[in-house]
């Protein structure tokens, strides 16, 4: 392959990276990318997982044998098995020098050869491979293998040299996806309890109900507020405050476990969500009873006032977030108007005074002047009429 012709595979490998969403497709793009340029049969991108002293692999492309899958389990390797990764790029590169690439054949002669690596190549009816260290931020990430099948010729020098540049724009693709993933996690996390925040419940919520017009899955939203947190701030400072905060969100992301596919949030302030799509409205209104139990039994704080709305629940149409927030939101005044220790339900709330009317949650939401007794709450969730 001539210069020309290698840089355009360059250019591909990149432009495939970029446009992987996640980890496990960057890695599958790398891998495939460096396969057709280094004209390979096989390709691997594998991850150096430090902590488990493991070689881990993310992706697998090309010819696969029995054993090998395009994105494998846990496919993974003691490092003590290849002491090649630490001695080689010692060596090579600690001592002053660059990453460099090296080679390994079936029959042994290499860069390192009667390495356990070898006797792979031989099992597996290959006959040579190219290792190159993918290598971010001054530390070994993990490496770029390229193997080629028993019979054809084996790589040289140049090939190595080659891997090596690869490898380097395989590592700059990583970090970018690495950094892009660091941007999304913090624009959906709340800093302070590490759950999510009011944009992911939004986009978590919008496709929920598409789901709901769709094919009926029930949609529920618990809507929390802490009692006593002002009264822990005045009293014990704002640190003691945050701590409560803390411990509440430990507390629903524990109970939000107990259900499948569900998203635990913290609105902003004193104000959390507990989001589940597919149970049934009777299933969260358990968890929700559950909240409220241990939220009271926290040493901080008054407990917590909670209102849930479930498309479950005779609740009327749901058409938009909107709807099920504000129903959810009037259930949560009625609990905190109350000072009750349960969970006020949108839909199970019956008339006053024993008049035939609407449900009092409901007839609460649909009040103009609801918007009013919770302004201030209102205006954080743009929920305004």
């Amino acid at each position: 392959m001539g210069d020309d012709a290698r840089l355009r595979t360059v250019v591909a490998l990149a432009q495939a990276m970029a446009a992987a969403p996640g980890l496990r497709d960057v890695a599958r793009a790398a891998a495939e990318g460096a396969r057709t340029a280094m004209d390979g049969s096989f390709a691997a991108v594998s991850v150096w997982e430090r902590e488990r002293g493991r070689l881990r692999v993310l992706a697998n492309v090309g010819e696969l044998r029995e054993d090998e899958e395009e994105f494998p389990g846990d496919e993974s390797y003691p490092v003590h098995d290849f002491p090649e990764i630490t001695g080689f790029l010692h060596r090579r590169w600690a001592d002053g020098g660059e990453p460099r690439a090296w080679l390994e054949t079936a029959d042994g002669p290499g860069d390192v050869p009667g390495t356990r690596r070898a006797a792979a190549l031989r099992r597996r009816g290959r006959g040579c491979c190219v290792v190159a260290p993918i290598v971010l931020h001054g530390r070994a990430w993990g490496e770029l293998y390229v193997a080629r099948e028993a019979g054809r010729p084996a790589f040289g020098r140049a090939d190595a040299d080659f891997a090596t540049v690869l490898a380097s724009v395989v590592a700059a693709g990583i970090a970018q996806t690495e950094r892009l993933e660091e941007v999304r996690r913090l624009a959906f996390t709340d800093p302070l309890t590490g759950l999510a925040n009011r944009r992911a419940v939004d986009v978590r919520l919008d496709e929920a109900l598409e789901r709901h017009r769709a094919d009926g899955t029930v949609v529920s939203l618990l809507v929390c507020d802490v009692n006593g947190l002002k009264a822990v701030n005045d009293r014990l400072g704002h640190e003691a405050g945050d701590r409560l905060l803390e411990r509440f969100a430990s507390v629903l992301s524990l109970c939000g476990a107990m259900l499948p596919e569900t998203l635990v949030a913290r609105l902003g302030g004193d104000e959390f969500c507990l989001l589940a799509v597919g149970p049934s409205a009777d299933e969260v209104v358990r968890v929700a009873d559950e909240v409220c139990r241990r939220a009271a039994e926290l040493e901080l704080g008054e407990g917590v006032a909670c209102g849930l709305a479930s498309t479950g629940d005779p609740i009327g149409p749901v058409r938009s977030a909107r709807r099920l927030f504000r129903l959810a939101d009037a259930a949560q005044y009625r609990a905190k108007a109350a000072r009750t220790a349960k969970p006020v339900v949108a839909g199970r709330e019956g008339a006053e005074d024993g008049e035939e009317a609407e449900d009092a949650v409901i007839r609460l939401a649909d009040e103009a002047e609801a918007a009013r007794i919770s302004g201030d709450r209102r205006r954080i969730r743009g929920l305004d009429a």
